[in-house]
């Protein structure tokens, strides 16, 4: 047990020394780049610096392509705002058209079932006040 123990203690305490060996770079005769824990024999070599720590990753920029994409976005999203206010207001406009209708009109006709029926009071006060309603609820 105590080889063992022994044993793992020491493979442990050498292991970063080995990792922290220098490494050689060279470029041979036809023009190849080589790595090696050895120094090449008859050649001139240079030691490479290698980090004590692991170099973090950048931190991720917006890149050109993410900022275009973003911008088409806010372009869409824009265009759709647009539309729903252009249906919006030509929705107010039109129950405001039916609204005076139904205030200055007490003999207004519907068609149903492509015959025309008056409204009776009760109708009319009816729809008159689920018009001001809407207009109230989505008109300023």
């Amino acid at each position: 047990m105590r080889a063992l123990f022994l044993t793992a203690s020491l493979l442990i305490c050498t292991s970063p020394l080995s990792i922290a060996a220098p490494i050689y770079k060279w470029v041979d005769a036809q023009g190849v780049t080589h790595f090696d824990a050895q120094p090449p024999q008859g050649q001139p070599s240079t030691v490479v610096s290698t980090p004590s720590q692991p170099v973090p990753p950048p931190p991720p920029s917006k890149s050109g392509a993410a900022i275009g994409d973003q911008q088409a976005i806010d372009k869409d999203v824009k265009r759709q705002v647009a539309e729903q206010q252009a249906e919006l207001k030509v929705f107010c406009d039109q129950a405001r058209t039916n609204l005076a209708q139904l205030q200055n009109n007490p003999r207004l006709r519907e068609e149903v079932d492509g015959q025309l029926r008056r409204l009776d009071d009760a109708q009319r006060q009816e729809r008159l006040s689920e018009t001001q309603k809407q207009i109230a609820d989505n008109c300023q």
